[in-house]
């Protein structure tokens, strides 16, 4: 009877380090009056961990305001609170290729930039600054944000947006594990590149769980990354979207470059539900619009060559191609002299 009390207490701690870890909560589940377990204990004291956040306060979640995507995304079974990203947690924002690293970077800023509102932060208290994390590989291959260019497009500050640069990724992991703990910080940016060996599921989970305790998300960029098991419950694979026309008084501005778009597919969420959506940042209002699959090719369709299979009259063979020498070209079999295969070769001066 004591030994299987102790293993029943066990698996109860398991169960709650578990739910932990992956943003849980356990729930108490009432039996009916009378139902005894095998250890004789009532049924009424079992604790069950149900995966998702059923009871979650109004502020557990990073809305993005598109309600598509905060609902596939998941967080809140009832319905009540929208979804969206968990910000306690640990969230992946992949890029398939090397050159999507500035459409990555752009996401996580929108992010950021949604984070950093007054109204998200805490007792309405001061703007809390983003650190952003990085090896010497990641950013010379994708270079550093412009400061101008994120107070003007996102609204944050250049004070607001710090930069540890690690000469490994094993000194940058351990700079994004002691900053995940902290509360002074609104968002804690991790990004490097590939599928490292060190970056594995130990160490992501120690991520996801310091997140938790601090209460602060912490973003994972990855470039030229495969997906991979990983402590995050939402991974995001971000590439860049074709930017429409720019909007004006008048409409659209032909030939003109609108708003920045991103391509998000959902590549793992608690709902598992994939899906893929176009967002478009605003940034004079700092939010996201959802531009409609097919919406850009409905308003300017472009008509498309028919295919060629099934035709009965098929294209003529090619005759022969005869060159013939241009007026005041030197006749076929003559050669420059000396002096004009020198002039010709000569650095010639500007002016």
């Amino acid at each position: 009877m004591a030994m299987s009390a102790v293993a029943r207490e066990t698996v109860f701690a398991l169960r709650r380090q578990i739910a932990k870890i992956e943003g849980t909560l356990p729930e108490r589940l009432q039996a009916p009056a009378g139902a005894v377990s095998d250890a004789g204990m009532a049924a009424a004291d079992r604790t069950v961990v149900r995966r998702g956040i059923a009871v979650a306060r109004p502020d557990a979640f990073l809305r993005t305001g598109i309600g598509r995507l905060d609902a596939a995304l998941g967080g809140d079974w009832g319905g009540d609170l929208g979804g969206g990203l968990p910000k306690a947690a640990l969230s992946e924002i992949h890029g398939v290729e090397t050159r999507d690293a500035g459409a990555v970077a752009g996401f996580a800023l929108s992010l950021a930039s949604l984070i950093l509102k007054p109204s998200l932060i805490l007792k309405q208290g001061p703007r809390l600054p983003v650190l952003w994390i990085g090896t010497q590989e990641v950013f010379r291959e994708a270079g550093f944000p412009y400061a101008r260019g994120l107070h003007a497009a996102f609204g944050i500050e250049p004070e607001q947006l710090l930069f540890s640069e690690a000469p490994r990724l094993a000194d940058a992991l351990w700079v994004a594990e002691e900053a995940a703990r902290m509360t002074a910080l609104a968002a804690v940016i991790l990004e490097v590149r590939g599928n490292p060996q060190r970056l594995d599921l130990t160490a992501t989970r120690r991520l996801h769980a310091r997140a938790q305790s601090a209460g602060r998300p912490v973003f994972l960029l990855r470039q030229a990354a495969e997906p991979e098991p990983t402590a995050a419950p939402v991974r995001l694979i971000v590439s860049p979207a074709p930017a429409g026309p720019r909007d004006t008084v008048a409409g659209p501005l032909a030939g003109s470059i609108g708003r920045p778009a991103f391509t998000i597919n959902i590549g793992k969420s608690r709902t598992a539900l994939p899906g893929q959506f176009i967002l478009e940042w605003n940034p004079d209002e700092r939010i996201f619009d959802e531009r409609r699959i097919g919406e850009e090719r409905a308003k300017n369709p472009v008509p498309v060559v028919s295919l060629s299979r099934g035709r009965t009259d098929p294209a003529a063979a090619p005759g022969a191609v005869l060159a013939f020498p241009t007026v005041g070209s030197p006749a076929a079999g003559d050669q420059p002299s000396r002096q004009q295969r020198a002039a010709h070769l000569s650095p010639r001066r500007a002016g």
